[in-house]
């Protein structure tokens, strides 16, 4: 039989988002409205009010293109974070940015490093340009950075960091990043993947988008999707300096953020208030879904983003097994067998009715 394209992009396999809550309702005859989805790490509140404005008066220029280079939306990130213009790249969700960056700077047969438990489209991006996976073995399910600067070698053009890791949420303070910084090679390419950034304690919280004037090999990643409510819209962003801006936007396709997107985007980055609620909200549901795996002695990878990593078996087939049962209830979770982590589960954060749905589920499961 005939075989169409080069062998590395046939021997990819295609990323599993999460379950939607149609699926789930016609699969099990489900009432749609009584289905808890805790699988995407999405913001519970949903899209913030100063965004629907937004959209809607944008909305009476969708019959032409979008500004395809984002001026407003790059002046409003511009400012945000003290940077100039032409130091954005604008991405569809922070995944293109991951993919830009892939097709950017790195070649087949050249190599990617990453981390073991780390984004899956860091190996899809890598396997999308043939090039060569450095896989580094986590510590306590996050990134070990001194073992991934030693796992740099002469072909090494690129380097994933998320922090927050998804989906294990482990973190990694500021003091540890910029030493590794430090150690890689210049002429190799660093992408802080930081999707999660806005869920850190204020205690946590740094200003890594500074370090770019430093660090002329560094992009910074983030994205509209979590905190900011606008996951279906797609909107993220890189920063970085301008010789690295000026390659990923020769990749970047043009309109690749629509014109409700980049609106909605703007009054997202403004509103304060609905950050804030998020926040809270996160912080205490993190408190409530931890509280019942102690108290059902689940082993738990302590998370600093807006999801839960929690072991729900011994075998193999536990995280299967459990979502599936979890699924028959009306809840929806992301199992993580793909990642090398089949007796667990990830649990997305939700308002506190949904996590205690899912709590009252995981307990007659486990039961």
């Amino acid at each position: 039989m005939t075989q169409f394209g080069p062998e590395y992009v046939r021997a990819i396999a295609p990323y599993q988002a999460g379950k939607p809550i149609a699926e789930v309702a016609r699969e099990f005859g489900l009432d749609e409205a009584a289905i808890v989805k805790l699988a995407s790490n999405e913001n519970p509140f949903g899209i913030p009010e100063s965004s629907k404005a937004a959209m809607a008066k944008a909305a009476a220029e969708l019959g032409r293109y979008p500004d395809a280079n984002g001026f407003e939306l790059k002046a409003a990130l511009a400012e945000r974070y003290d940077v100039p213009s032409d130091w954005i790249t604008l991405g569809n969700g922070s995944n293109d940015i991951l993919e830009i960056a892939a097709h950017a700077f790195v070649q087949k047969g050249e190599a990617v490093v990453y981390s073991q438990y780390s984004f899956a489209v860091y190996a899809l991006a890598t396997q999308g340009v043939g090039a060569r996976a450095i896989v580094v073995p986590a510590v306590k399910y996050g990134h070990d950075l001194d073992a991934m600067a030693a796992a740099i070698d002469a072909d090494t053009r690129l380097v994933f960091v998320a922090n927050p890791n998804n989906p294990t949420g482990t973190f990694i303070g500021a003091q540890e990043i910029e030493a590794f910084l430090n150690k890689v090679p210049s002429n190799v390419v660093v992408v802080l993947d930081e999707a999660y950034n806005e869920y850190l304690a204020p205690e946590y919280q740094f200003e890594s988008a500074d370090w770019v004037r430093k660090y002329p090999n560094l992009i910074v990643s983030r994205t509209f999707s979590k905190a900011y409510g606008l996951a279906g819209l797609r909107v993220g962003f890189a920063i970085a300096q301008p010789a690295v801006t000026d390659l990923m936007n020769r990749i970047r396709q043009p309109f690749n953020v629509n014109s409700l997107a980049q609106a909605a985007a703007i009054a997202a980055l403004n509103d304060k208030a609905f950050l804030a609620k998020g926040a809270e909200n996160n912080a205490a549901g993190y408190k409530q879904l931890t509280a019942a795996f102690d108290e059902l002695g689940l082993e738990y990878v302590p998370s600093f983003g807006n999801f839960v990593l929690v072991r729900v078996g011994d075998d193999d087939g536990a995280g299967a097994r459990v979502n599936l049962a979890l699924l028959k209830q009306g809840v929806i979770v992301r199992p993580v067998g793909a990642y090398g982590l089949p007796q667990w589960l990830r649990i997305s954060i939700g308002l506190p009715q949904e996590n205690a749905a899912f709590i009252d589920a995981l307990k007659k499961t486990l039961a």
